[in-house]
């Protein structure tokens, strides 16, 4: 689960994380409020989606007057954005961070995620923060520095410091700097996430260091843990289908090709779309039902991957393992026949009770494709959506 900038910040001032003082906002005068709460005569202006990229697509900017404030705000607020990490589609963007403007001396780069090889958090720190961190992971690599972080001990001054030297700050704010890190060690492990990441962490003219920005996401098996983060999910920033499919226990993500794909298991998934690739046909979405699918799951998965208009045709394939075949197959004629199906439907069963599932879907009276394997599966799949 992902999180706002703003929503970050208030997570990591709990754990001592030095932040700008600031407000958000969900219509301009509440932005120009909040400039005259905050005082002073520079604020930021700073649209509040779930992706990157923000300053580069206009989305950042700085004002030295109310008016100013007045006027950013106004343009930024209900502006569709688009960034890298929005896709050409772009966010709308309904709510607004106003915050004190700082002395910024220096950016930096500091985030946090799970190392699956170490099986520990792994801190990453760069000299070179800011909009174009991306650039620096592939140009210049050996500008990022790593501490793979032991949880017996947590991160431990030794480290924390030797980090804040590597990325060049001076010897007046290496405490802190490490104390930060700490702090966001401490934030990471406590509430479960999966990211975190500040960009930039500045150093002001007085060597503070501060989180300029913030990003967070969770780790949702854990969120049952933290229902003070659960209440910061903002169902705006995310896809109808996917907030539907949650509902039901479903794995479903939207992508921008013909074919819907219903598939047991993620590695299966992935393995289905990767096929679908190889015979010259496009997944619509990744949905797995997991290892306990109901015919009320299968139904409401047959209407989200329907609820495309751009699903030309839907391949099912079902390895039986925990999931008996004809649990799925009784599943898939009651769900065709609810949503009363209009575009070719390719089955393929493997495991246990298949030849029942089988059986079953033969004398359904659905034109339901039956496929032998996994590439026949697809090809069929690839030659229904085409029309052939």
């Amino acid at each position: 689960m992902n999180i706002h900038e703003y929503q970050g910040k208030e997570i990591l001032r709990k754990y001592g994380v030095t932040t700008p003082r600031g407000f958000p906002c969900f219509s301009v005068d509440e932005a120009v409020e909040a400039a005259k709460k905050l005082g002073g005569n520079v604020w930021v202006v700073k649209a509040q989606i779930h992706a990157g990229g923000r300053g580069k697509g206009g989305g950042v900017k700085v004002a030295k007057s109310l008016d100013e404030v007045r006027k950013y705000a106004s343009e930024i607020l209900g502006m569709t954005l688009v960034t890298h990490q929005t896709g050409p589609e772009g966010r709308v963007v309904k709510r607004l961070l106003i915050e004190e403007g700082a002395d910024i001396q220096k950016e930096y780069y500091v985030g946090m995620v799970i190392d699956r090889a170490t099986q520990r958090v792994a801190l990453m720190a760069s000299s070179e923060g800011g909009m174009n961190i991306e650039d620096v992971a592939r140009d210049t690599p050996e500008l990022i520095h790593k501490v793979f972080i032991d949880p017996s001990t947590g991160l431990t001054d030794a480290e924390g410091e030797d980090i804040a030297r590597k990325i060049g700050m001076p010897e007046a704010a290496v405490k802190e700097t490490c104390k930060f890190m700490q702090g966001l060690y401490k934030a990471f492990v406590e509430t479960d996430a999966s990211l975190a990441e500040i960009n930039p962490l500045i150093r002001t003219g007085d060597n503070r260091v501060i989180a300029l920005d913030a990003k967070f996401n969770f780790d949702s098996n854990a969120l049952y843990r933290h229902p003070e983060i659960q209440e910061m999910r903002d169902l705006d920033e995310e896809n109808p289908d996917e907030i539907q499919a949650s509902k039901f226990d479903l794995t479903y993500i939207s992508l921008d090709g013909n074919i819907g794909c219903m598939v047991n298991g993620a590695g299966l998934a992935m393995a289905t779309m990767d096929i679908i690739k190889l015979y010259g046909g496009t997944p619509a979405n990744f949905l797995d039902v997991g290892g306990g699918a109901t015919t009320e799951k299968v139904t409401e998965a047959f209407k989200i991957m329907l609820s495309n208009p751009n699903v030309k045709a839907i391949l099912v394939n079902i390895f039986g393992g925990i999931m008996r075949c004809d649990v799925i197959a009784n599943g898939i004629v009651a769900a065709a026949k609810q949503v009363a199906l209009k575009v070719p439907l390719v089955v393929r069963l493997e495991g246990t009770n298949v030849e029942q599932g089988k059986e079953i879907l033969a004398k359904s009276g659905l034109p339901i494709i039956s496929a032998s394997g996994m590439a026949d599966a697809a090809q069929k799949a690839v030659n229904a959506a085409k029309g052939n």
